[in-house]
């Protein structure tokens, strides 16, 4: 007796299997009469998925492209965390015997109405099977995208019901931080981030973290010493943050800065000493990330990101996303490791 699957559905139903597989998947581009129908035809044969099913490509399989869009110009890499996603991409994709189509992309210039843009041709073209989102874009872009084709993101999330995303666990990581800085003898924390045209999640998802450390170990938590977090809060640039940091430090006794990435950091670290205040010797400064510093700074504190498994990760779960559809959509959020830098001592005497 043949078995019951998508292919007998969309036999007898005179569809192609990928539309029963999105009719059972209740995705957007498929019309309701056709996932009624699809729904009832299955019900009616008893058919059942199974969306946990491993996915492992052979060398006899047929070739596949996904596509990899980058939020960020080609030419701007500087303390970047996307070419150790990629590595990782590139090496899980050898593996099940995936092509990899990398496009770079100015993410505020990503939307619905741009069709012109490289990544709306090759969809359109049927190029790719699947697509990773590296770092942020607009939501109404990603929505778009993701009626069209299987899509993953790597550290953002989206609203879009079939958009499953692979990040790293930074409200863990930077809990973490703030119990490292207490340990050390630090009782006046503050929280920094950047403001970002696109996206910005996880620096929300980090202030998190800070706040749940400050809170488990009874510290204090003052608004005015958590910038750029508060939506309706001035948007403080590099240097307005040093000259309000540098005052807090010497005016209000704030010991340790928190800081939403490794580059925000860094950045730091440098507008400080530029204003008179030493690393860690005036005060303290974690990151995330695990970077390597700039020249003639000190490695700072942080938590490094596994970010080849997390691009590891994207590619095992597009080829799972692209050969079931109807799987339910995923969060993974890969662990972080501490990295013991330089920047972290005992608050100063007064």
């Amino acid at each position: 007796m043949r078995s019951i699957n998508q292919q007998l559905i969309a036999e007898r139903l005179n569809l192609s299997p990928a539309t029963v597989s999105r009719s059972l998947a209740n995705h957007p581009a498929i019309s309701a009469d056709t996932r009624d129908k699809v729904k009832q035809l299955a019900a009616e044969m008893g058919y059942r998925t199974n969306p946990t099913r491993s996915v492992r490509r052979s060398r006899q399989s047929k070739p596949i492209t996904v596509g990899v869009l980058i939020g960020v110009p080609a030419a701007n890499v500087a303390l970047a965390t996307f070419p150790f996603v990629l590595q990782g991409i590139r090496e899980h994709a050898e593996i099940e015997h995936v092509a990899v189509d990398i496009c770079y992309q100015e993410p505020a210039a990503l939307h619905p109405d741009a069709k012109r843009l490289p990544v709306f041709r090759h969809i359109r073209n049927g190029d790719w099977r699947g697509l990773i989102l590296i770092y942020p874009f607009p939501e109404a872009a990603v929505d778009m995208i993701a009626r069209k084709i299987s899509t993953v993101a790597v550290s953002e999330s989206y609203a879009h019901p079939f958009v499953d995303t692979i990040d790293t666990d930074d409200f863990a990581g930077i809990r973490e931080m703030v119990h490292r800085l207490a340990a050390a003898g630090h009782r006046r924390i503050g929280y920094i981030a950047w403001r970002y045209p696109v996206g910005g999640h996880w620096s929300i998802r980090r202030f998190g973290g800070y706040v749940d450390g400050l809170f488990s170990l009874g510290l204090e938590f003052n608004p005015a010493w958590a910038h750029n977090v508060h939506k309706a809060a001035p948007n403080l640039d590099q240097a307005a943050i040093a000259d309000v940091v540098a005052k807090q430090i010497r005016e209000e006794g704030v010991t340790a800065w928190v800081c939403a990435a490794d580059h925000q950091a860094y950045q730091l670290i440098q507008d400080l000493q530029a204003r008179g205040l030493r690393v860690p010797a005036d005060c303290s400064v974690t990151g995330f990330d695990g970077l390597e510093p700039p020249a003639k700074l000190p490695r700072v504190t942080s938590m490094r990101v596994p970010n080849e498994e997390i691009g590891t990760s994207a590619v095992a779960r597009l080829l799972g996303r692209v050969m079931h559809p109807d799987s339910p959509r995923r969060k993974i959020l890969v662990e972080g490791h501490p990295v013991e830098g330089e920047t972290i001592a005992p608050p100063p005497r007064r």
